[in-house]
């Protein structure tokens, strides 16, 4: 990270210089420690330059000038999601810094990093990846701006982009441009995105699809009616021609299956997909929300083709996923020799990211649930890549022996998500040549092992390891599969649970669930029974915390009214509640912009998504699942009578909200007061007349955008950013969050995610 430790180390250049916007921790949990780590055991010499300032580029050569190239990356986190709050307010605090030191970073990090990076060296190659890249790979719809922005490529002035997975792509890269290739020359790199002049290819023999086909209905030619009379033609005869014929017959040929199904994999693996292009997706919302599907039902490295988009009279190219990593691959990547802590230079700061993470264990990555809010599908895939038993146990055993301040518990053993570790599909075949979006919706698909044994194992193991006093899973838990094995379900509520457990319904109705693509509420209770059967028999008193997201694209104010009152029945008073916001490329997010379903066939008619976009309708959402914080009764009554459901207000048990507490100004009439201290139910202010006052606040009409108005922001090298307020941040899926405070989730293990 200095100058000094290169002379330490006897190095005069760096072959490769890193440079990230989070505080530099060696722990296979952040991605550059992986990333360095993976490139030294290559042999390389990797430099890192963490949190520069980014307003000149004088922190860009505090390393020298990298031989190879600068490797750019925001970090663990999207820098927007990192930076800004849910209600579309700077954060107080930044996770991944030393003493959560705020502005640390700019906003849009890789852009930044990469076009001061070219400043300071402008004949070193640029690489940007990470998942703030790997998200903007494509036009994407950006929340904060309130509008379709290009691909980070051409912002970024980069000349590689390497998303998802990026282990193999990096090594190959690294290796071939050390062996004085040319980085414009390598084009052949899967998880990997360029630019090209419109209209290149890779060779004569690739072909273009247009994305259009996906969705639109071509020319449909008239059925051949076998009654039609036909003048024959005489001089077809067989007999006239027999000797002509004889001269141009060649034997037919039958090819075999394999032979026909490597021919159309040729074929079909020199296919580019060409999707709508940035001047079209930007001001055509339907064609957005096209270019939005056919980019998901591309994205199984199996059977994925490369895509292609125009950006003005350049293309934005990207090669095929990458393909999974292997088990043994795995195992070496999470192997290596980390330090396992902070760089000393942070002295005896405190990280919060790091305290998180510190005594947990990723056991694999990968997420098939497809939930359209998350953006874990969109960069690490959908295929489940775990590490083996021994490597876990063996990281375990590190932590006990290494790591300073554990006294005996691993406070994670999961990933993405807490039990999909070695789930996969049946057979290979079926898993390379499938188009689902979700394994598991609409209901968990035949072909996929839900088989729990080996985790099982795997929790036995890591705690009969000597020292090891008690192993928690924090992880999300994918009940609808845990309930598919009732001895895992038995295992984790006997043995893992800390007291309470953290799971994600997201929400109760079916309109809104089906917009997710999560399961229903029955799954939940299905659970439920299980987790308290078995914390009964246990002898222990243990409670299931939910996580449910308010104004998610498709979810009227009934549903969240129905929400609220499901709550209220089932005795929950959430303290973290989370309102959906849209990160670039999710599929939900494709729902936000422009009200169109992607998960089905698009056209001008289809499916129409409501969604909250108004501040005030976004904050009613919210209000309704914390019913009982008195700070959200005025908008919740004012909420209900409009829907009219004045019946709602009041003090009885039938009641969500009161009518009035004597904590409020402005309250109630001494006798309606009265009224109330008796429980003489809702008052008549309060009393709705049906058919009247009922003025729908979200989802059963299009809601208007905010009037935008100029705010004062954070100094930025971009251009100042013109919304209602300024941008926010929105969790990545169930990770990527930073810590709770103010009523936002707490951060995932990691950020890896």
């Amino acid at each position: 990270m200095s100058r000094a430790e290169m002379d330490t180390l006897g190095w005069d250049q760096c072959d490769v210089i890193l440079v990230t916007g989070d505080a530099y921790i060696d722990h296979p949990s952040f991605g550059m420690a992986l990333v360095g780590r993976l490139l030294e055991a290559q042999g390389y010499r990797v430099g890192i330059i963490s949190q520069p300032d980014w307003l000149s580029a004088d922190a860009f050569r505090i390393l020298g000038k990298p031989r190879l190239y600068y490797g750019i990356t925001a970090g663990n986190m999207d820098s927007m999601v990192n930076q800004y709050t849910a209600d579309r307010k700077i954060r107080s605090d930044d996770a991944y810094t030393a003493n959560a030191e705020p502005n640390k970073r700019p906003d849009r990090a890789v852009t930044v990093y990469a076009q001061r990076a070219r400043e300071a060296y402008s004949d070193v190659p640029i690489v940007i990846g990470s998942i703030e890249a790997s998200l903007r790979r494509i036009a994407h719809y950006d929340y904060w701006s309130d509008k379709v922005r290009r691909s980070v490529l051409p912002d970024s002035k980069a000349d590689l982009l390497i998303f998802g997975n990026a282990e193999r792509a990096l090594v190959d890269l690294t290796h071939r441009l050390a062996a004085g290739e040319s980085i414009k020359d390598i084009r052949d790199l899967r998880g990997t995105a360029f630019m090209v002049p419109s209209g290149w290819l890779p060779g004569d023999d690739w072909g273009v699809h247009n994305s259009t086909r996906v969705d639109v209905p071509g020319k449909i030619d008239p059925h051949y009616s076998p009654y039609e009379m036909v003048q024959e033609d005489k001089t077809a005869c067989a007999t006239e021609n027999a000797s002509k014929s004889a001269e141009v017959t060649k034997p037919i040929r039958i090819m075999s299956r394999e032979e026909r199904l490597a021919m159309a994999k040729e074929k079909h693996d020199k296919t580019v997909v060409r999707l709508p292009a940035y001047d079209v997706v930007k001001d055509d919302p339907v064609m957005y929300a096209h270019a939005s599907r056919v980019f998901h039902l591309e994205s199984n490295p199996g059977n994925a083709r490369a895509m292609v988009q125009a950006h003005g009279e350049r293309d934005v190219w990207l090669n095929p996923p990458p393909l999974p990593l292997a088990m043994d691959e795995m195992d070496g990547v999470y192997d290596m020799n980390y330090a396992r802590a902070p760089h000393p230079s942070y002295g005896k700061a405190h990280i919060p990211a790091w305290e998180m993470i510190r005594f947990s264990v990723n056991i694999m990555r990968g997420c098939f649930g497809g939930c359209t809010f998350c953006s874990i599908t969109e960069h690490e895939g959908r295929i489940i890549q775990s590490r083996s038993e021994p490597s876990i146990l063996r990281e375990i055993e590190h932590i006990r022996d290494k790591t300073k301040g554990f006294t005996g518990t691993i406070s994670d053993m999961g990933g993405p998500t807490a039990n999909m570790y070695r789930l996969a599909c049946k057979e290979k075949e079926i898993e390379v040549s499938c188009r689902r979006l979700s394994c598991v919706y609409p209901s968990i698909c035949v072909n996929l092992g839900t088989d729990h044994s080996k985790l099982i194992s795997l929790y036995r193991k890591a705690r009969a390891i000597p020292g090891i006093k008690k192993v928690l899973i924090s992880s999300g838990l994918r009940y609808d599969l845990a309930v598919r094995s009732p001895e895992y379900v038995k295992e984790l509520v006997t043995h893992h649970v800390g007291g309470l457990l953290k799971i994600a319904p997201e929400h109760t109705e079916e309109g809104t669930l089906s917009k997710m693509m999560k399961p229903g509420i029955g799954a939940y209770d299905e659970f439920k029974e299980m987790f308290d059967r078995f914390s009964l028999e246990a002898g222990k008193k243990q409670y299931l915390i939910p996580y449910f997201i308010a104004a998610h694209p498709g979810t009227t104010d009934t549903d969240m009214l129905n929400l609220a009152l499901w709550l209220k029945k089932n005795n929950f008073k959430l303290d973290q509640v989370q309102t959906f916001m849209p990160t670039p490329m999710a599929m939900a997010t494709t729902m936000y912009h422009t009200r169109k379903n992607p998960l089905r066939k698009v056209t001008a008619d289809s499916e129409v998504v409501e969604t909250a976009r108004s501040g005030k309708i976004r904050r009613t959402h919210k209000a309704f699942l914390r019913y009982q914080d008195p700070a959200n009764w005025p908008i919740l009554r004012e909420a209900l009578v409009n829907m009219g459901r004045g019946d709602l207000i009041g003090n009885g048990d039938k009641h969500l909200i009161p009518a009035w507490t004597s904590s409020e100004s402005g309250g109630l009439a001494a006798g309606e007061r009265s009224r109330q201290t008796h429980g003489a139910g809702t008052p008549d202010k309060f009393k709705v007349t049906p058919g009247k006052n009922r003025i729908a606040l979200g989802g059963t009409a299009a809601a208007p955008k905010a009037t935008a108005v100029e705010s004062k922001v954070r100094p930025s090298i971009l251009s100042t950013i013109k919304t209602k307020a300024k941008p926010a941040a929105v969790p990545m899926g169930r990770g990527s969050k930073p810590p709770a405070k103010g009523g936002h989730a707490a951060p995932a293990r990691g950020g890896r995610k």
